[in-house]
């Protein structure tokens, strides 16, 4: 079983790529807490919200956001929209009850925090190590690489890769050779998306 260390981020290699999906699978199958340091839009729910229906843990697993912006768009974006300012200065890891904290991030590696920082700059000032999240499909090479060179030239440790989609081999094969990074795990599409169907993901991936 791959063991996870109590405190790690998880990224993607681009937005709606089903990270905020295996950040839920990893709190419910780690009994973790689950931080959502920025949320950008609050309609028709926040990831926080989210991982909360599907898990159904208590609120004792969940840390509020510390910034709740309200447009969907990137933080910097959105920030200056809602007139606030975000600096890393603002954001430390929270104490937490339970072993494993997970922490997820906006969109991917790049996403501008400011005008000057991204969230690649947050997860250095977190000191986390990094999960990536991958699509399977077409292009995933490509993004994935691009992403692991990203973490690598920051210095930051990455995990691996967890991918997100219908199974394909080609793809896994070429990110792992060429990223020199472990696969995690594959989750294909979890329709519907429970603590059930969580749990089983899970322990089929890491068990």
């Amino acid at each position: 079983m791959f063991q996870f260390p109590s405190r790690f981020f998880v990224t993607a290699t681009d937005t709606n790529v089903g990270k905020t999906v295996v950040s839920a699978m990893l709190t419910l199958g780690l009994d973790g807490t689950y931080w959502k340091p920025i949320q950008s839009g609050l309609e028709p729910m926040t990831d926080t919200d989210y991982v909360r229906a599907v898990t159904q843990l208590d609120r004792s697993h969940f840390i509020p956001e510390k910034f709740r912006l309200t447009q969907p768009l990137s933080p910097h974006l959105s920030a200056a929209i809602d007139g606030v300012a975000i600096h890393l200065s603002d954001f430390k890891l929270p104490e937490t009850q339970h072993s494993h904290l997970i922490v997820e991030g906006a969109g991917g590696l790049l996403v501008p925090l400011n005008k000057t920082e991204l969230i690649i700059d947050l997860i250095k000032h977190l000191d986390l190590p990094v999960c990536l999240v991958a699509r399977t499909q077409l292009g995933t090479i490509n993004h994935t690489l691009l992403s692991i060179r990203q973490l690598q030239r920051a210095g930051i440790p990455i995990l691996g890769v967890i991918m997100n989609g219908d199974r394909n081999q080609a793809n896994r094969e070429a990110i792992a050779h060429y990223g020199q990074v472990p696969i995690l795990g594959e989750l294909e599409i979890l329709d519907p998306v429970n603590p059930g169907t969580l749990r089983t993901a899970f322990d089929q991936l890491f068990h």
